[in-house]
Parts: structure tokens; C-alpha cells; sequence
């Protein structure tokens, strides 16, 4: 199957590439591999949200920008090979800001581990980490990177 096809079955488009916020580039090819850079939940060039999940963001509102996020992820992979070169999704990190004592961070993750799945399938299942820290970069609550095999 293509998975542009798969996208417009679901009724999901892929955003704009987000333009980098510091000294990088959205997505880096070597060999069959695409590392993407920490994507934020931007919409429409603007942060989704800020603050620290457990606090001013919940766990549930936080599931949803790591969700924007990976599809954030998966613009910067079509942009620079096409989406139906996809041959699996490797591997998803993603980093929460956490409020002292949140230790959820593993759910809020499943935002983007979920439509991954939803989208490729078998294709779709990944190593992962999830990982809670104190900040990230202009106030997110998540950040989320790929690693892809391409064709």
C-alpha cells in the first residue's frame, strides 16, 4: 500500500515542514535511514501549547501534541524523500516536560506511537524511549524524533 494513500484514507494531511527554531536541519538521510530532528506540536507555524504536562498540560491534552508532533516528524521524512518511500518506522524518542512527581510519561508518547500504527501498520511498530525532563525548547511539553527506514 502507499501510505500517501493510507494518510487520505484516514483523513490525516501531513503540515508544512516546521522551520527550525536553532542551528539544524528538519531531516537527515544517510543510507536507507532518515533521522529527523526533536519535532514540537506546531500548527500552523505556532506552538500548540507550552508548559510542563502534569501541570498547566494534562496528560490527555499532551497525548494530542505528541501526536502533531510525530505527523510534524513525518512532513520533515515526505519532505525530503516522500512518504511512500517509508518502509518502517525504527524507532520513536520522545521527551516530556514533566511537572515534579508526573511519571506518565509513556501514555502521553502513545499520542505518536498510536497514529504511527494507524498509518503503517505492521510497518508502524517501533523501538521507543519516553522520556520525562525539566524543559524543552521554547516552552513545549513535547518533543518528538523518528528514525525511519527508507527505500
Amino acid at each position: 500500500m502507499k501510505w500517501s494513500a493510507r494518510l487520505t484514507e484516514l483523513g490525516i494531511e501531513l503540515p508544512a515542514v516546521a522551520a527550525p527554531v536553532a542551528a539544524y536541519v528538519p531531516a537527515v538521510r544517510t543510507g536507507s535511514y532518515v533521522y529527523t530532528s526533536g519535532q514540537l506540536p506546531f500548527v500552523d507555524g505556532e506552538l500548540a501549547a507550552t508548559g510542563k504536562v502534569g501541570a498547566e498540560v494534562s496528560p490527555e491534552e499532551a497525548k494530542q501534541h505528541a501526536r502533531t508532533a510525530v505527523l510534524n516528524a513525518l512532513a520533515a521524512v515526505h519532505d525530503l524523500v516522500g512518504i511512500d518511500s517509508v518502509v518502517r518506522i525504527v524507532k520513536v524518542v520522545g521527551y516530556v516536560a514533566s511537572s515534579e512527581g508526573f511519571g506518565g510519561q509513556p501514555a502521553v508518547i502513545n499520542g505518536a506511537s498510536e497514529v504511527l500504527g494507524e498509518i503503517f501498520g505492521d510497518a508502524g511498530a517501533h523501538a521507543r524511549a519516553a522520556v520525562g525532563v525539566a524543559e524543552l525548547p521554547l516552552g513545549a511539553p513535547v518533543e518528538v524524533e523518528l528514525t525511519v527506514e527508507v527505500a
